[in-house]
């Protein structure tokens, strides 16, 4: 009977491996046996990983709860290390299962390959062959890359990829995107938008286009960031009021 460790510590990790997470949980109870799933968080994103725990209901086994003010990558990197140690001896589990490219990821994918556990990488073969764009992403996928068993690349550029990279192809297999999973589960969830703390004008317009945004990424500070806002700003003046414009923060 196989045991699984799923390892994250960020909202985007804990929504795209929710699905898996889910899927196998319902196999735990539909045939006891089959499989063991465990939970471990670093947290390395607190609030808002509990935010997703919740929408999900899935309960962390072990919540190392590594989160601390102006914390480095480094310190992620070197606390996942030391605190997952002890998580991996207790667990025995045959697999390590990881989600894209946070330092969490990396740490993890490595600590696995130290305590001889095999490694799932959900989200493979991501490349800009930059290794400062993203920063730190690109080489945390690379580092989780070199150590990973199975890879679930998201499309066929992915495996591309990973094969050009010499990885065998009996270990890449395309899966799509799992925040697809994600969005159709939650899509069913009785939940009111109007709930949100937004403009009511968002909502008391639905004939007009929405454009979401997003700009925290490390690369998006400074002059990119102001490229954006400009943006926004002509779309705004520009649009003939046929565009509103939703920017969660955070």
């Amino acid at each position: 009977m196989p045991t699984i460790l799923f390892i994250f510590g960020t909202r985007p990790e804990a929504i795209k491996l929710a699905p898996v997470i889910r899927e196998l949980k319902r196999r735990e109870r539909a045939g006891p046996g089959t499989v063991v799933s465990k939970v471990c968080v670093t947290a390395q994103h607190r609030q808002m990983l509990d935010q997703v725990l919740s929408l999900f209901e899935i309960a962390p086994d072990y919540d190392l709860n590594l989160m601390s003010e102006n914390q480095t990558p480094t310190q992620v990197a070197a606390a996942a290390l030391v605190n997952l140690e002890p998580v991996f001896r207790e667990v025995r589990s045959d697999w390590v299962v990881v989600q894209g490219d946070t330092t969490t990821v990396a740490a993890a994918a490595f600590g696995a390959f130290m305590a001889r556990i095999k490694v799932a990488h959900v989200e493979a073969g991501l490349r800009t062959h930059d290794k400062w764009s993203p920063f730190p992403e690109e080489i945390n996928r690379r580092i989780a890359g070199v150590v990973t068993d199975l890879h679930f690349p998201p499309t066929e550029l992915s495996r591309h990829n990973l094969l050009r990279e010499g990885v065998p192809e009996s270990q890449v297999f395309v899966t799509g995107n799992t925040v697809i999973d994600a969005l159709l589960w939650a899509a069913d969830r009785p939940f009111d938008l109007r709930t949100l703390p937004l403009n009511p004008a968002a909502w008391e317009s639905p004939e007009k286009k929405m454009i979401l945004v997003t700009a925290h990424r490390r690369e998006s500070f400074g002059e990119p960031f102001d490229h954006i806002c400009q943006a926004l700003r002509t779309l705004a003046l520009e649009g003939n009021g046929d565009w509103q414009i939703v920017y969660p923060v955070h």
